[in-house]
């Protein structure tokens, strides 16, 4: 599955419509630690570059909220999700301003594989250098 997260509810929207005029059918939530969406690993390559231009558009619409909000002294909270070993699912915490940055240069699903990578660094862990695995 693929997920994309937002922190305010106007882009989420906004995003959902968009994938249902493409034809989709996105599994959307409010959670935890967002409004979540999230769509099949097969959507078409295609279909896919199209949803990841307007994704960064709705990640733009995101931050200017975010930054006139918190110009009005809200508190913002982001968190990025650990998939552990045992099956938990939790919430690392991170500025909202470098999680921002950071899914402007890469996806919500290269984000998560580099998070699953280090999480299975950590709990499985080979001492052994990179080059000799």
């Amino acid at each position: 599955m693929l997920e994309y997260i937002f922190f305010d509810e106007r882009p989420w929207n906004r995003f959902v419509g968009f994938l249902q005029e493409k034809g989709l059918s996105p599994v959307a939530d409010h959670e935890d630690q967002g409004y979540m969406v999230r769509l099949p690993e097969d959507t078409a390559d295609g279909l896919m570059d199209d949803i990841e231009a307007f994704y960064d558009e709705m990640l733009d619409m995101n931050e200017a909220l975010f930054i006139e909000e918190e110009g009005a002294g809200q508190l913002h909270t982001a968190g990025v999700t650990v998939n552990l070993k045992n099956g938990r699912t939790v919430q690392a915490a991170v500025d909202p301003k470098l999680l921002n940055r950071i899914l402007e240069v890469v996806s919500a699903e290269e984000l998560g594989r580099l998070v699953n990578a280090i999480v299975d660094a950590v709990e499985n862990p080979d001492d052994r250098s990179i080059c000799q695995r």
